[in-house]
């Protein structure tokens, strides 16, 4: 086993590798191929399911049990959630990035535009953003400390929440007093994912820079929930390692995270490897959408009070599909390079997007379906 991605580099909280040491341990032991479909059957039979449950589901042999799968999980969706479907957009802020992921679009070894949003023009962009509707934004940076620096996320915290309800981050881990930090400033939700939890390779696709600190980027989730967050989602970009196992681990964290904080709200993001920008590399076949949906399906029947989004990777078909089902959040009118949602964007896209629709095309697919299109699921105390 890798120890490099181990070491905790400078400044970096170490809270302890409990959690992680037992998402590591089973998700190293699991073999999927032992799995029956009586395992299976016994699992879909159950009201409410247990770890070996969730690991069946995931196995070769439940691929022949996506119907029923779906079944059980339209019932749980509609159960804990409704016919709701909430909506949200990114907002890109800035893409400077430190790191050396080898499949990013951000990384630092990118020649591309790179760009950052001044104050005036982040409020530009979230006015266009609240035009359409949407009242909850997912503000994004890549890794650069300098560029992107604590003090000018917070401003940009705090003039969203003036013009937008519900604002999460996306940027890179931090410790539990900059995670509270930001909570003052209006925060509420964080996401962070781990990419792949192999140990072997992450510390290969993540060569350089402060992410490749496995245990650090492990356990932002939780920092943030000491830090005060409502919320976390967790993720793995599935196909950069085996991705049964990676989406086993994945379930697992945050499982092991919501039982050691259950008022978190948790939620789990399904992103599979897209083209990036200037590369010849093209890893969408990779995974699935049959094996895509597989693992939301799992994810909803294992952990059926958390919430499931599906961004615009994905073709527009699929996403349609998936909502009600397991999908209880998408993306709408999306842009993902810096800015672009009022002008040109003034950095560059972080990759390929597959559903271009606009809030509103968005709005009445989810109607014809006989869902409800949420705007607006929190409100936030004075």
């Amino acid at each position: 086993m890798t120890k490099e991605c181990l070491v905790y580099q400078a400044d970096m909280e170490d809270i302890g590798k409990e959690i992680m040491k037992q998402v590591l341990e089973y998700s190293q032991a699991y073999q999927p191929e032992v799995f029956t479909a009586d395992n299976v059957r016994t699992a879909l039979a159950k009201d409410r399911l247990n770890f070996a449950d969730f690991c069946a589901l995931l196995a070769p042999v439940a691929a022949d049990f996506l119907e029923l799968m779906a079944i059980r999980a339209k019932m749980a969706t509609a159960r804990h959630f409704g016919n709701n479907i909430s909506l949200y957009t990114p907002l890109y802020i800035a893409n400077y990035c430190v790191n050396h992921c080898t499949y990013c679009g951000f990384s630092c070894q990118k020649q591309i535009r790179r760009g950052r949003l001044t104050l005036d023009e982040i409020k530009v962009e979230l006015e266009a953003i609240a035009a359409t509707g949407l009242d909850e934004v997912l503000l994004l940076t890549g890794e650069h400390r300098t560029k992107s620096d604590l003090n000018y996320i917070c401003e940009a915290v705090k003039l969203a929440t003036q013009i937008i309800g519900s604002v999460g981050l996306e940027i890179y881990p931090l410790n539990t007093d900059e995670y509270a930090l930001l909570h003052s400033y209006g925060a509420d939700f964080v996401s962070v994912y781990q990419e792949t939890y192999d140990l072997e390779v992450y510390n290969q696709v993540h060569p350089a820079g402060p992410k490749n600190c496995y245990p650090y980027r492990f356990n932002a989730q939780e920092r943030a929930m000491m830090g005060g967050m409502r919320g976390v989602s967790f993720g793995a970009l599935l196909g950069l390692s085996d991705f049964r196992r990676d989406a086993l681990a994945v379930g697992l964290h945050a499982y092991l995270v919501q039982k050691k904080y259950p008022h978190a709200e948790i939620s789990f993001s399904v992103p599979r490897l897209r083209s990036i920008p200037n590369s010849q590399r093209n890893d969408t076949g990779v995974i699935g959408e049959g094996q895509l949906l597989q693992v939301m399906l799992a994810y909803r029947l294992f952990m059926p009070f958390a919430g499931i989004s599906i961004s615009t990777r994905e073709r527009a078909g699929f996403r349609d599909h998936v909502l009600g089902l397991c999908a209880t959040k998408m993306s709408a009118g999306v842009s993902v390079g810096v800015g672009g949602y009022n002008a040109e964007p003034k950095g560059d896209k972080q990759f390929e997007i597959a559903d271009n629709r606009s809030v509103e095309e968005i709005h009445k697919m989810i109607l014809n379906r006989g869902l409800q299109p949420v705007y607006t699921d929190y409100i936030r105390g004075d």
